[in-house]
């Protein structure tokens, strides 16, 4: 099953000091669910720690 691109638009992300691309809490809400990689800005409370098996 393919996942759905969403566009992004002024506020999804800003630029790091090194040049990455970090997501913001509003493209996370907007993408709809928790990618499980422990994003800075993830609205979906995910900790790698307390999820790891």
């Amino acid at each position: 099953m393919m996942k759905k691109i969403i566009p992004l638009e002024e506020g999804d992300f800003y630029l790091s000091k090194d040049g990455y691309k970090v997501f913001t809490r509003q493209y996370h809400l907007k993408r709809g669910y928790c990618c499980e990689s422990s994003c800075r800005h993830c609205p979906y409370d995910y900790d790698i720690k307390r999820n790891s098996q």
